[in-house]
């Protein structure tokens, strides 16, 4: 954290000088180091590390106040003689390069580098000894360094954790180092050797910071703890008997802890005091007696949010906050990185939520040496007219010159007058044919698209962006200047939330300014709050076509079942014949009748006589045959039937040869 020394690479160090607080160190997105006045709230000193972009700053902590020569002065008397000031000098920054970088405030210069025999990794927090010119530093390789600042080598080194060493504290009397990974550690200084241990977060730690000055033996010795991922302050109690496992108290927060300044208690009879700036802007104060465990966890006394004078109001982030003398003052940074305000502001801790409302643009003070600026407003006439680009009506600053020669006034021709004859050429280049002057061109989908911008307007917008070629929208997208992408991400975005058809149209728009500007855009520091709106619509609508396509494949396998069974019902229920043929019966029976009469010429019709009656005899014996198996007539009942009309054929011819 900043204020203990350690930071997670998410969060950018930053931290006030101590008693006095009267100057705050933070390190921006640049990897710059600037040291601000927060009583002038100017810009005091800027440090560029000469590896700032690869090896960035990681961790801050201000050494202890000291005594500083400032250079030779003459001696004074004693009646002359004034008390000296200890100011706050020496700055160390950790990087992530493995190095420690030791910067004084007093010289304006790098005092020292710490590197040899140092860390492997990145150091993740740096914590001074109160009174000996020591340091002490935490890395990703497990280790803990001591340096001594008067050699400026290593004077100890040993291992603390399986895991990184994210967090560091010494105590207010000097003999014991508090260390964090996943478990915190207390060291002896003296022997270097585990003094307890402490386990209770799940997560890494970020905060160490003592809340007492009492020795250990006295069973008021307490530290609280803060992790990543965490909404709650724990804070523990070294016992004498050893039974300190648990913590004793818990402070809710509404986000992960950011910022910590306390003032510490020095008897059971006085209260500690606590300033907690969390991740997501808030600031938090407590106040509480340390005598003994508590069960429930204790709620801020009071909650202070900031937010900017808008019609619709935003939040402003608090980056620290510093606890003063006075109990009802609280000195609070706010704003960016890059250029904070610092105000001393009074809180009404009676309210249990306060909000601050100010104009930041307003507030905010660099002082800035106009000698250096090389911008020159140029000298000219007062009955001369400038044009220049922009909006209609804008003027600029205009200052008379003695130089110019009086001979020297021009009278220029008005944008009205100059549109007139850009007509007027227009119309000429039309009678004169193909051998005149151009006109000018305005089919280029990178100006026009410029212009819809800039005017916004909707027939211009809607014709470039109906395009359907993919080399065109390709080409306009790659000669759009870049102050023209996020305008144009911003007009995608509202049409893409319209009609489908146009949301089509859109996407590939949008694929091509994704996939050509995307350096740009991920050069922009508040690219998540441009393309935020952008991002919850594309989620929600992926989000929705997963739902869409498990709906689309079931409603499918129900069709498809119902389709194939009306064709399997169809095919069942369909028995009519197509076609019939019908055969006439008289026909076939006098046909038959004339084929059982013998000729009248035959002179063996005795003998045929004899053959029919053999042939009835062998049709009555199969009928028997037939009548005596049952199974055999339900089988083939149309055999019976056959066998039948051949009988009777059979009887009618015998009748016929009596009769003749």
């Amino acid at each position: 954290m900043a204020a203990d020394g350690g930071s997670s690479p998410l969060q950018l160090p930053c931290v006030f000088s101590p008693k006095s607080r009267q100057y705050l160190a933070l390190c921006a997105q640049d990897g710059r180091l600037r040291v601000w006045n927060t009583d002038s709230k100017t810009l005091q000193q800027e440090y560029v590390p000469s590896a700032h972009l690869s090896a960035t700053c990681t961790c801050i902590a201000w050494g202890p106040c000291r005594t500083v020569k400032e250079g030779p002065q003459r001696k004074k008397r004693k009646s002359e003689a004034v008390p000296v000031e200890e100011k706050a000098d020496l700055l160390a920054m950790g990087t992530a390069a493995g190095t420690v970088l030791i910067y004084s405030t007093v010289k304006g210069a790098l005092h020292c580098t710490l590197q040899d025999g140092g860390h492997s990794a990145g150091v993740n927090c740096v914590q001074w000894h109160p009174e000996e010119s020591l340091l002490y530093s935490g890395s990703d390789d497990t280790y803990i360094v001591e340096w001594d600042l008067q050699t400026g080598k290593t004077r100890s080194k040993w291992k603390a954790d399986r895991a990184a060493v994210t967090s560091l504290c010494v105590s207010p009397d000097g003999k014991l180092l508090l260390s964090a990974g996943h478990v915190i550690k207390m060291w002896d200084l003296d022997t270097k050797e585990v003094y307890r241990k402490f386990t209770g977060h799940s997560t890494a730690v970020t905060t160490l910071r003592f809340a007492t000055s009492r020795p250990p033996d006295s069973n008021g010795l307490y530290f609280l703890s803060g992790a990543s991922h965490d909404r709650l302050l724990s804070v523990w109690q070294v016992r004498e008997d050893g039974k300190d496992k648990n913590s004793v108290v818990s402070f809710t927060l509404t986000d992960e802890p950011q910022h910590i300044d306390l003032v510490t208690s020095n008897s059971k009879d006085e209260a500690v005091r606590l300033a907690v700036v969390c991740k997501d802007g808030q600031l938090h104060l407590f106040e509480h007696f340390l005598n003994g465990p508590c069960k429930k966890p204790l709620s801020p006394s009071c909650s202070v949010q900031m937010s900017d004078t808008r019609e619709s109001p935003m939040p402003i982030p608090l980056l620290a906050a510093a606890l003063v003398a006075d109990t009802r003052t609280v000195l609070l940074a706010y704003g960016s990185h890059l250029q904070p305000v610092m105000e001393r502001v009074e809180v009404n801790t009676a309210e249990r939520h306060v909000c601050l409302t100010r104009d930041v643009q307003t507030s905010l003070s660099l002082s800035l040496d106009t000698a250096v600026s090389k911008v020159k407003t140029p000298m000219v006439n007062d009955k001369s007219k400038i044009l220049i680009p922009g909006l209609p009506g804008h003027q600029a600053p205009v200052k008379g010159s003695e130089k110019r020669k009086k001979g020297s006034d021009t009278k220029e021709m008005s944008i009205a007058e100059r549109l007139g004859e850009i007509d007027l050429s227009a119309a000429l280049a039309e009678k004169e044919g193909p051998k005149g002057t151009a006109s000018l061109q305005t089919d280029n989908f990178a100006v026009l698209l410029v212009q819809g911008l800039e005017s916004n307007d909707a027939n211009i917008l809607n014709k470039v962006l109906q395009t359907r070629k993919e080399v065109v929208i390709k080409k306009t997208v790659a000669r759009l200047p870049l102050p023209a992408v996020l305008p144009l991400l911003e007009e995608l975005t509202k049409r893409l939330q319209g009609h489908p058809f146009m949301a089509i149209l859109m996407v590939r728009w949008l694929k091509a300014v994704l996939m050509h500007h995307t350096s740009y855009l991920a050069s922009l520091p508040d690219l998540v709050n441009q393309l935020g709106v952008l991002y919850h619509m594309i989620e929600s609508r992926v989000r929705m076509f997963h739902k869409l396509t498990k709906l689309h494949g079931k409603l499918y396998l129900l069709m498809t079942q119902v389709a194939t069974s009306d064709l399997e019902t169809g095919a069942e229920v369909d028995h009519t014949a197509k076609l019939v043929y019908e055969e006439e019966s008289s026909d076939e029976d006098e046909a038959s009748g004339d084929e059982g009469l013998p000729d009248e010429d035959s002179d063996h019709w005795e003998e045929e006589d004899e053959d029919e009656e053999e042939a009835a005899m062998e049709g009555t014996a199969d009928d028997h045959e037939e009548a005596d198996d049952d199974d055999d007539d339900d089988k083939d009942p149309d055999s019976r039937t056959e066998s039948k009309a051949n009988g009777e054929e059979d009887m009618e011819h015998e009748n016929e040869s009596e009769e003749e």
